[in-house]
């Protein structure tokens, strides 16, 4: 038999076995629920969880087709459905109907086509949210084939510096201009109802707050570059001084996450032998730092500038085209939807319901709103 029968074969039989294994759970199951051994939890709701992880991982199999990754990801699909057919049993078995056929949602939708553009390494952030496990193994590798776990990962609220990072940063340069822009605007019109003033007032922390925060984003980035760089040096310099400390440095690291003694010590070394190799393996591993993602500061700059006057400009549209009494109304009803899609988003990275994300923000962003108005009332009613 040649090596495809054979892989064909192996796949059968794994399929089978999941079959059978799906089969005797779900009697046993029944048998439990029966005697009152077991509570449901929720099963309708994890049998949708595992469908739409089902599809996930076909999505990431396809994107990375011919690698490793992509039978990884279809052996999660096939384990997937597996747990989908546990809870379905639960559900059956308990008495209530059988779930109708799996419908995705549109937040899923979006993400498969994310998926297939972007591939799953940009968008790990967000399939890890959405529960799509074997993430991991875009995270740092060590020579044959252990993945590390992250060491010190540096969680970056406004840089993202790259891919979805980027996405999710802009995101929150958008909100940053929209609340602090909106909370001005409405305090200066709760003490002066002149639009031309609410105008100039608007205008000038648009162009004040999208300066200071590209100013921000640009020395901040810039320093931890320049950080990091130094310390990579002082590795560079070590590595060439001192090859055989850093090789037991190494394997001290390697050990401690698991990897035998003797094992650590021969990888280690053998990564030492190949000074570019063993210099970005060192930097992972002892500084916490993915040498390919440092981020540029004037890309970070720009980003940051650009989406927050993006923001600020939301709730001055109305002003700016002189709609006369309405604007501060139109300004407040623009302001809250662009609150409610802004929150929305940012349920693409959180992993929760977009509906309660985006009204969290709103009442977040319409209280701080409503302060300063109050605060400009009162301000403007004692100056007058």
């Amino acid at each position: 038999m040649d090596s495809g029968r054979q892989g064909e074969g192996a796949r059968f039989y794994a399929s089978r076995a999941r079959c059978a294994r799906c089969d005797a759970v779900t009697l046993h199951i029944a048998a439990l629920l029966r005697r009152g051994l077991i509570a449901m939890s929720n099963p309708l709701e994890s049998w949708t969880e595992e469908q739409r992880s089902v599809l996930l991982y076909h999505a990431c199999a396809e994107a990375e087709l011919g690698t490793p990754r992509g039978e990884l990801f279809a052996r999660l699909a096939g384990e997937a459905q597996a747990q989908a057919a546990i809870w379905r049993a639960q559900l059956t078995a308990s008495g209530k109907p059988a779930p109708a056929p799996y419908q995705p949602d549109l937040r899923t939708r979006l993400v498969i086509g994310l998926v297939r553009v972007f591939g799953p390494r940009r968008l790990r952030s967000v399939l890890a949210a959405m529960k799509v496990r074997g993430m991991a193994i875009y995270s740092r590798r060590e020579p044959g084939g252990h993945v590390a776990p992250a060491v010190g990962t540096m969680e970056r609220r406004h840089r993202g510096l790259g891919g979805v990072g980027n996405l999710r940063a802009a995101v929150f340069g958008v909100n940053d201009g929209l609340v602090s822009n909106a909370s001005l605007i409405f305090g200066i019109a709760g003490a002066n109802s002149a639009s031309s003033v609410v105008l100039l007032a608007g205008v000038a922390g648009l162009t004040a707050g999208a300066f200071a925060m590209a100013t921000g984003e640009y020395v901040s980035v810039r320093s931890q570059r320049e950080l990091f760089e130094y310390q990579i040096g002082l590795e560079r310099d070590e590595l060439a001084e001192y090859p055989d400390a850093e090789a037991q440095e190494l394997a001290l690291i390697y050990a401690a996450k698991g990897v035998p003694t003797r094992e650590a010590q021969r990888l280690a070394k053998k990564l030492v032998a190949d000074p570019e190799h063993a210099l970005d393996t060192l930097a992972r591993e002892e500084l916490g730092l993915n040498p390919a993602e440092l981020g540029s500061p004037w890309g970070a700059a720009i980003s940051s500038l650009l989406s927050f006057a993006l923001g600020a400009a939301i709730p001055l549209i109305p002003f700016a085209l002189g709609s006369g009494a309405n604007a501060l109304l139109t300004a407040s009803i623009l302001t809250a939807f662009a609150l409610f899609c802004v929150g929305a988003t940012l349920s693409l990275f959180t992993g929760r319901k977009a509906f309660a994300s985006g009204a969290r923000m709103l009442l977040l962003g319409g209280l701080a709103a409503s302060v300063t108005f109050g605060v400009g009332r009162l301000f403007g009613i004692a100056v007058g």
